[in-house]
């Protein structure tokens, strides 16, 4: 059977919990790139293991980051790429239609719905979580952020990828699964929070220039000091998180915690 002419790209670092069922989901593409950032579990040789071409990326504190960087420097042999995490998992349902949305020749990039799952449970209501991975490769690249001197994270994170020309929608989503539990969400989103406090900071000092509508929006509600709160009542009650139970009610105080971290932090750093 013909390999889906696309290239999946999948950064990791120590994901031996989550990789092997991304990669056994992945196993009917052309082209699979695991870019490590030197893991000390055994993430590499389970990738080298199921098909996979590893490759190490060390972050030297500068521009390109890794997903970039992959973009700039790696032969990648298809005309589109999309980029997974090691807990995001494709269905039947999305394959087929990735399938036939690279033949539609009006869209240079899609944007996708993921399908979150929180504590053991599916999240179907709340707040949406949407991203643009999946994009024509030479159309797309993730956003410059000027961040040499205060950045520790090496990948892109919260950067969004700009695409030329038109981008479409998917109808299938994607699944988001961590399986390393509660301690590994609030470990990573304490990091993220630093990130978003000191671009918060650099952006402050340029004015906020160049941004979306989007992002200025964010980070008005930001120095307002009311985002917590604002999140927390759309997520739970106006967009129905309370029908998903406890873990509805978890996931939205958690992730109404993390706009308070990001504030507070911001908060700190202006005092220095």
């Amino acid at each position: 059977m013909a390999k889906i002419p696309i290239t999946v790209v999948i950064p990791v670092k120590n994901e031996e919990l989550n990789i092997i069922h991304c990669l056994k989901l992945v196993s009917g593409f052309d082209q699979v790139m695991v870019i490590d950032s030197n893991s000390t579990d055994n993430t590499a040789k389970i990738a080298t293991e199921h098909g996979a071409e590893v490759h190490q990326f060390t972050w030297d504190g500068q521009f390109p980051k890794k997903r970039n960087w992959v973009l700039r420097n790696l032969p990648l042999r298809n005309e589109w790429v999309l980029f997974l995490d090691a807990d995001e998992y494709i269905t039947d349902e999305f394959i087929a239609e990735i399938q036939q949305a690279i033949k539609n020749p009006e869209y240079n990039g899609y944007w996708i719905t993921f399908i979150n799952y929180f504590m053991g449970r599916q999240l179907k209501h709340g707040d949406p979580f949407k991203k643009l991975p999946f994009f024509r490769v030479g159309k797309g690249e993730y956003e410059l952020i000027k961040e040499d001197s205060w950045s520790h994270l090496d990948m892109e994170v919260h950067e969004h990828p700009i695409v030329e020309g038109k981008v479409g929608v998917l109808k299938s989503p994607i699944i988001h699964n961590d399986y390393k539990g509660l301690e590994h969400y609030i470990a990573k989103h304490n990091a993220y929070s630093t990130w978003e406090a000191k671009r918060f900071i650099a952006l402050q000092k340029e004015g906020f220039t160049n941004l979306t509508k989007r992002q200025k929006f964010k980070y008005s509600l930001m120095q307002s000091g009311f985002l917590p709160l604002i999140y927390f009542v759309g997520a739970y009650f106006l967009k129905l998180g309370f029908l998903d139970g406890k873990q509805g009610y978890f996931f939205a105080k958690y992730k109404s915690y993390y706009f308070l971290q990001i504030q507070t932090k911001i908060n700190e750093l202006k005092k220095i």
